[in-house]
């Protein structure tokens, strides 16, 4: 099916999101007093579009790739990123105040994604209580960690850039009682450097990929498998791919697509020598 009936859309929807504000201008804040759920809402129309199954890889790199969508692909990417951080900082300040935090975490808007995330996961690497498992891009909500930690056992550790960020999900995990089986870092990819771990993985947000890729490339052994979170399909129109360009120097093992409302593709790599 032609991804062309969809671009009248595309624009409609980022027109609908610009009347919002200005991101760039005015920052996240332009948005703190506005209704989450009527964002949300908005969104939910992109990924009707994303999650369309008759589209395939090479129809979707026409909208992708068309220079007249670009101003609306970014805008709606910014709003999806914000959208993202806000449900996370939220929920994760509920834990905080929750009587029954678990429950609360339950809660969370994209949990279920999660489940069906992890488990493709669980398919590129061999997570056990033996290894130690290093997520760069934690955030603020660190549930990936949260569920490696309590589906597989494995040790865990998070990399969050900002400190803020990083103590506000060191207080969700002591509110969780997993403070000891979690640890969460401030820092960026080069903090590997001084980690020992046995699986690493990229955040799908984690920027910018290029340095990224080209900084762990420096640390990381051959043997060490790599897993990153990427966008592919019409699933992109929710936030850039990782280009080939920005994996040079590492081989691509295996990718596994997602599957339901999940948006994220998981890719395995190793280090080329």
């Amino acid at each position: 099916m032609s991804c062309y009936k969809y671009w009248g859309t595309i624009e409609e929807i980022a027109n609908k999101l610009s009347s919002y504000g200005d991101l760039d201008k005015y920052g996240d804040s332009a948005l703190d007093n506005v209704n989450i759920d009527e964002i949300i809402e908005i969104l939910d129309e992109v990924e009707i579009i994303a999650h369309d199954k008759e589209i395939d890889f090479d129809s979707a790199k026409h909208i992708l790739d068309d220079e007249k969508m670009n101003k609306a692909l970014k805008l709606i990417r910014k709003f999806y990123v914000y959208i993202g951080a806000r449900l996370e900082t939220e929920n994760a300040l509920k834990i905080l105040e929750s009587d029954n935090p678990t429950e609360t975490l339950d809660s969370f808007h994209f949990y279920e994604r999660y489940i069906g995330l992890i488990n493709n996961e669980s398919q590129l690497a061999k997570f056990n209580e033996n290894k130690t498992f290093v997520f760069l891009g934690s955030g603020p909500l660190p549930l990936t960690l949260i569920m490696f930690n309590k589906v597989y056992g494995c040790k865990c550790i998070g990399i969050e850039q900002q400190e803020e960020v990083a103590d506000l999900s060191r207080k969700v995990l002591k509110r969780l009682g997993l403070d000891n089986d979690i640890e969460i870092i401030t820092g960026d990819e080069n903090s590997i450097a001084d980690l020992e771990y046995d699986i690493l993985m990229v955040a799908a947000l984690a920027e910018p990929k290029e340095r990224v890729f080209a900084n762990i490339w420096e640390f990381i052994d051959e043997k060490t498998p790599l897993i990153y979170r990427t966008y592919t399909g019409m699933r992109a129109i929710l936030y850039a791919p990782v280009l080939e360009k920005d994996t040079r120097g590492f081989h691509k093992e295996v990718m596994v697509l997602p599957t339901g409302k999940t948006n994220n593709t998981s890719v395995l790599i190793r280090k080329i020598v």
